[in-house]
């Protein structure tokens, strides 16, 4: 690989300070880009980052050309050299680009009509390099600084260490509150905006099961968004779902005109070496906390989501078309479903999931990989091309980053995107969520729109417990002067 070269400095450190307060500390910084964060001792991924101040951004707007070709050649413009530190486990981020992949980049793969609304007009893709980062490790409970020497640069990453350093000893004197709990099952969002009336939600569901009966397809993940005002600081609501609904694949972006705030338990793909690796999702059922009977619905519930022969033909169905897509990258008898079906439960629902690996051509890249498999199949349909067709058609307005891709290309190769559901922007102080669920020939027109209420009743009620907080400190603050 050619490029500029970087060689890899590390260094393990103690502090005191708590993740939230890392959180907020980076998040004050300028283009803070943060995977994970959470303190959840069984929905934390094994490692979370934290990185400011990039060193250059990477942006592709729409009406732009050559997606790919652009991306390659910025993904390719810097090379780890002399390898990775020893000290450093598989899988770390060890710098190099964080950001997003909108969905409606899918225009640039297939030949997709765009005729929904492009109401939020936020990049295609956006990426920060980063030459440094802290990183924690809550396998093993350790925290590196990481830095990047780079060829030509002025500073040094011993220098850069040492300013992370810095940072980590001025996060252990900041105290973040606990953020007010919310009752997730009991958020009202009669009132919150909404991209489609019910009537026309079920309308749409209607025009699916046709396009189902005719043949067309076999399943389309098919969306709503929610939407409603948002005043506070976006780094607030991720503070809020790192504590109560915490998850594995969680990033906040401040990508500067607007911010991402996603508690995604969905791996799109990770890559490690040769290895690649997905894990779709299909098949939900709620988790209550706050009601009475609580655990008979929930195990109820599971048991329901576990002998369903309808969400397993629908996983059965993802599953078969992300090894389809894998195919085009991976070498020939390497693909495998590694894990099969199992329930995962998470603050509010349980999810059915599986994972898919392969091993890559040698002459494959990221951007090859990208191509081949983006969007991610859960939360298309299948097949893949005539439904995102259908999604189009359908879905009154673009989904943006919502099921596009959050997370990082590492300058050693390896990397890590989620599926971006369960995913917030915040925009000119509007907050848009958008949920959604396969629909197969047999689904029920109400059971899937619950599925959708019930899907964003976390990130509705962070919004609504930080925007009640919000207005409550506000009140104190008149009061007293």
């Amino acid at each position: 690989m050619s490029g500029i070269n970087c060689k890899l400095r590390c260094r393990q450190v103690k502090t005191s300070a708590k993740l939230s307060a890392v959180t907020e500390l980076f998040a004050s910084k300028d283009l803070c880009s943060i995977l994970g964060g959470n303190a959840s001792q069984d929905k934390a991924n094994r490692f979370s980052t934290w990185a400011c101040d990039p060193k250059e951004t990477f942006n592709f707007k729409y009406g732009d050309y050559a997606p790919f070709e652009k991306l390659k050649a910025v993904v390719d413009k810097y090379a780890l050299a002399g390898g990775k530190d020893k000290s450093l486990p598989e899988g770390v981020f060890c710098g190099g680009w964080i950001g997003y992949f909108s969905y409606d980049l899918d225009q640039y793969i297939e030949k997709v009509p765009k005729t929904a609304v492009d109401d939020l007009g936020v990049d295609l893709i956006r990426l920060c390099f980063y030459d440094r980062c802290v990183c924690y490790d809550h396998k093993e409970k350790k925290w590196h600084l990481i830095a990047l020497d780079i060829e030509g640069d002025g500073e040094t990453a011993e220098n850069k260490l040492n300013q992370l350093g810095v940072m980590l000893t001025k996060a252990e004197s900041i105290c973040i509150s606990e953020p007010v709990a919310a009752d997730v099952e009991g958020v009202d969002v009669s009132g919150i905006d909404c991209n489609m009336t019910k009537a026309s939600y079920l309308h749409s569901l209607a025009k699916i099961r046709r396009y189902i009966y005719d043949g067309e397809v076999y399943q389309i993940n098919f969306s709503q968004r929610f939407e409603c005002d948002y005043t506070t600081k976006p780094v607030e609501l991720y503070h809020w779902q790192n504590e109560y609904n915490p998850s594995p694949y969680a990033a906040f972006i401040d990508a500067g005109d607007f911010s991402i705030v996603s508690t995604s338990p969905e791996m799109f793909l990770t890559i490690n070496g040769n290895v690649i690796s997905t894990k779709p999702i299909k098949g939900t059922r709620p988790r209550v906390s706050n009601c009475p009977g609580a655990e008979q619905i929930n195990e109820a519930n599971f048991a329901e989501l576990v002998e369903s022969e309808k969400d397993q033909a629908e996983l059965n169905m993802i599953i078969d078309l992300e090894r389809n897509d894998l195919t085009r990258v991976c070498k020939y008898g390497t693909i495998k479903v590694t894990q099969p079906r199992t329930i995962e439960q998470y603050p509010t629902v349980f999810h059915a999931v599986a994972t898919v690996q392969g091993q890559l051509h040698k002459d494959m890249d990221f951007c090859d990989v990208l191509k081949a498999t983006f969007p991610g199949g859960s939360i298309t349909g299948a097949p893949k091309i005539r439904s995102m067709e259908i999604i189009d058609k359908l879905e009154p307005t673009q989904r943006s980053v919502y099921t596009g891709s959050i997370g990082f290309i590492g300058v050693d190769g390896s990397v890590c995107l989620n599926i971006a559901i369960r995913t917030v922007i915040i925009k000119d102080q509007r907050a848009c969520v958008q949920t959604g669920g396969g629909i197969v020939a047999d689904s029920d027109a109400q059971d899937e729109w619950d599925e959708t209420i019930t899907k964003a009743r976390a990130l509705l009620a962070g919004i609504v417990a930080v925007q009640n907080k919000n207005e409550k400190t506000k009140k104190t603050k008149t009061k007293s002067t």
